[in-house]
């Protein structure tokens, strides 16, 4: 009689992950529990010290409530290294990253992964909305799919963006096929202790943070200009006559604009943002355009339709291009059409990849607010397969 795989599930004490374990259980699957620390350290943190340890009393409340074992990983060194030093090593660059993608490639899907083998585990399976299908290729070698959630509000494909096949072959997610009214539904009906529970919000396994706070933990402060850029600057401009053209931003110089204010660190700020300036006066918001670290200084513009929030392309370095499914790789010289977005929850857009030796060009039908350098650019197949993903090089 074969024996049955073993599952772990990565029970984090939300409602998510709680009725993704409850599912497995109830189809009878020989599944545990395994609930990781990832940060030990408060500063910057706007709910103090005890978070995780909530978060754990839940967790196991809800795996007695369905009847499996729980079990407990330290991972906070790790998860330090692989993704909080690079948080603030891209900060410092001037750059916007993105942990909760780092987060699932170098730990949910890899130490966590590896923590969960010593216990035995044959897969491990989290709550993330989406889902995963297995076709075969010519040889009849099997082929993972990543495609977007059941839930168009809740789909989470974009943050495991950065997965491998290897990483796919071992991967669950049991609530893919649902939307999040029928996981809380599920919840109460089963009477689990998560059930009415906020979701998370902020830094993955971090939670919320005051950011300059936290990143000043590294990153000192440094008090520069804000310069603002008036909308007759792009008066005149000549059109971009390449895709590298297309997809540099505009670099801005002191002398295009005028001061109207003072900062703490050009490393403290993303292009888009809003909240945080301490601008006044005008009567409009006023929205960060670009920042440049080499002379401390941010470039801002009034008004969210300002034409410095807006680009049509963006560039990927070579050796940031991931795909998902090496098999439908394309080839340099190569164009192809795409839907694709460059944040979470962003809307799909329409867009035609151009793989250049240079690096992937990913060129939108229309100019795209916002993109922010260190950000995931990700692209999707017309029935929703994520096919790759990179890191936004400008």
């Amino acid at each position: 009689m074969n024996k049955k795989p073993k599952i772990c599930i990565g029970l984090s004490g939300g409602v998510d992950s709680s009725v993704a374990a409850l599912l497995l259980k109830r189809q009878g699957c020989d599944v545990f529990a395994l609930f990781m620390q990832n940060w030990h350290d408060t500063t910057g943190t706007l709910h103090g010290a005890c978070e995780w340890e909530e978060d754990r009393s839940v967790a196991e409340m809800v795996a007695r409530k369905i009847g499996i074992p729980f079990h407990f990983v330290d991972l906070s060194d790790v998860y330090r290294q692989r993704v909080v030093d690079y948080m603030f090593s891209e900060y410092e660059k001037g750059r916007t990253p993105n942990p909760d993608v780092l987060c699932n490639r170098e730990i949910k899907f890899d130490a966590f992964w590896k923590a969960a083998q010593e216990l035995g585990a044959d897969f491990v399976a989290t709550g993330h909305y989406c889902r995963k299908e297995v076709i075969t290729d010519a040889e009849d070698r099997p082929v993972y799919r990543i495609l977007a959630g059941s839930d168009p509000n809740k789909d989470q494909s974009y943050f495991l963006c950065q997965l491998s096949q290897e990483q796919l072959a071992t991967a669950l997610f049991p609530i893919g096929g649902l939307t999040k009214p029928e996981v809380r539904r599920i919840a109460r009906e089963a009477g689990l202790p998560s059930a009415d529970k906020k979701d998370s919000q902020g830094i993955c396994f971090v939670g919320k943070v005051d950011l300059p706070v936290f990143l000043q933990q590294q990153l000192k402060p440094r008090e520069g200009d804000i310069i603002e850029i008036p909308r007759s600057f792009y008066e005149g401009r000549p059109a971009p006559r390449s895709l590298a053209e297309m997809a540099q931003p505009v670099r801005y110089r002191r002398e295009d604009g005028k001061v109207i204010g003072r900062h703490i660190g050009a490393q403290y700020y993303t292009v888009g943002q809003r909240k945080g300036l301490g601008i006044g006066g005008h009567a409009a918001s006023c929205f960060l355009i670009a920042n440049d670290m080499e002379n401390n200084l941010i470039f801002v513009g009034e008004g969210q339709d300002h034409p410095g929030l807006y680009r049509k392309a963006l560039r990927i370095r070579p050796e940031e291009v991931h795909w998902i499914r090496p098999d439908l790789r394309l080839e340099t010289g190569g164009v192809r059409r795409y839907r694709a977005r460059i944040r979470y929850r962003q809307p799909l857009q329409d867009a035609a990849l151009h793989m250049c030796p240079d690096g992937l060009y990913l060129v939108f039908d229309e100019p795209q607010r916002g993109i922010t350098p260190g950000q995931f650019a990700v692209w999707y197949d017309p029935d929703g397969e994520m096919l790759g993903s990179g890191v936004i090089d400008a």
